[in-house]
Order: structure tokens, then C-alpha cells, then sequence
């Protein structure tokens, strides 16, 4: 088995770039889908957050209303690293779980937005980040997501830097392309993975950047 963290900033790219992973054979555990999955109506994941944030963030179906709780944490550093002291282990041991269900000579590539920020990078037996300028992901955030500048200049900034993660990769994928490009670029990087996965002999992260 070969592990492969896959990080980048908030409107880089990242999902596009693990769909198109999982289309060439990858096995995908998605941290967001996870965390999503933790603090589900019913579970002790979410009685703790509204235990910490307040009612204030429950939709009126009882769900956790994520635009509501994303506004209040990402403006509060202390906030946000509330909210991910009770998500982050739920995250983990989930993810734990599901690495240790997949085939033995699979490719697991872990979908991690905070793999930089809270240090993830040896967990892995490599990492890729998802690269793309400031001004890309602002445009994206604004015109896709529907954000205001605002608020995407506020989760832009709770993340670490570009240099940050570019310091924590081996292999890193330029998403400054238009689509055909990323998706030669994510075959060539695929072919490297398999390759990496049916010559490893011995666990652990190797050295080097691509």
C-alpha cells in the first residue's frame, strides 16, 4: 500500500484533483466528507460542538449549519482551534479505519485540507499539494462557491501559505492550467504513484520534491 496526502488551499483545486485521482484507480478518503459524516445529526461529534459554539449553530432541521459555524470560526483563530480539537480525532481514527480496510496494494490517497496546518506531512508516505495563485483561488471562492471577497480573504487567511505547503510536497500540481493540461499532468503523477507502489519495499516517507 502506498499513502499519499493531498492537500492544497481552499479554492486551488483540490477536489478536481482527487476526482480525477480516483477516475485513474485511486482509493480517496475525503477528510471534509468525514468531517461532515462526525458531527451528523445524532452524533456525539456534533452535541460537542454545539455544546461549545452554542444552538445558534443548528439549522432548523437540527444539521449543523456550516455556513453559520465557517463565519464565526474562521474570523477567531481560537475559535477555529476549538472547533478543530473536536473534529480533528473523530477525523483521524475514521480515517484510520478506512486506510486499514483498503486492498493491500492500493493507492489510499488521503484528501486533506489542513495537512500542512496541523503538521500531517508524516503520516504519509508522500505528499502532493495542489498549487494555484492567490488571485485564481480568490476568483474561484467568489464566482463558483458564491462567496464575498470578504469571506474568502478570511478562509484564505486561516490556511498556511502558499510557500508553507510547497515546503511540505513532493510532488506538486499546478492548477493555474485549463482542465486538459491538469488532466495530463494527474496521469503522469498517477503513473508515478503505481510505480512508487509496486517497487516499495519498507514503509516511510522517502526524501526529495518534484
Amino acid at each position: 500500500m502506498l499513502t499519499v496526502g493531498l492537500t492544497g488551499g481552499i479554492g486551488a483545486g483540490k477536489s478536481e484533483v482527487s476526482r480525477l485521482l480516483v477516475a485513474c484507480g485511486a482509493v480517496l478518503i475525503d477528510a471534509d466528507r468525514i468531517a461532515r459524516e462526525v458531527v451528523a445529526p445524532g452524533t456525539p461529534g456534533l452535541a460537542a460542538v454545539v455544546e461549545a459554539f452554542g444552538e445558534d449553530v443548528l439549522a432548523p432541521d437540527g444539521s449543523l449549519d456550516r455556513p453559520r459555524l465557517g463565519s464565526i470560526v474562521f474570523a477567531d483563530p481560537d475559535k477555529l482551534a476549538a472547533l478543530n480539537a473536536i473534529v480533528h480525532p473523530l477525523v483521524g481514527a475514521r480515517s484510520r479505519a478506512l486506510e486499514t480496510a483498503a486492498p493491500d496494494d492500493a493507492v489510499v490517497v488521503h484528501d486533506v485540507p489542513l495537512l500542512t496546518e496541523n503538521g500531517l506531512a508524516p503520516l504519509y508516505d508522500l505528499v502532493i499539494v495542489v498549487d494555484a495563485r492567490p488571485e485564481t483561488q480568490l476568483d474561484r471562492l467568489v464566482r463558483l462557491r458564491g462567496m464575498t471577497e470578504d469571506d474568502a480573504h478570511a478562509r484564505m487567511a486561516a490556511q498556511a501559505t502558499r510557500e508553507k505547503r510547497r515546503e511540505i510536497a513532493d510532488i506538486v500540481i499546478d492548477n493555474d492550467v485549463p482542465l486538459p493540461e491538469l488532466e495530463q499532468r494527474v496521469r503522469e503523477v498517477w503513473a508515478d504513484l503505481v510505480s512508487r507502489a509496486s517497487t516499495r519495499r519498507a514503509p516511510g516517507r522517502r526524501s526529495g520534491q518534484e
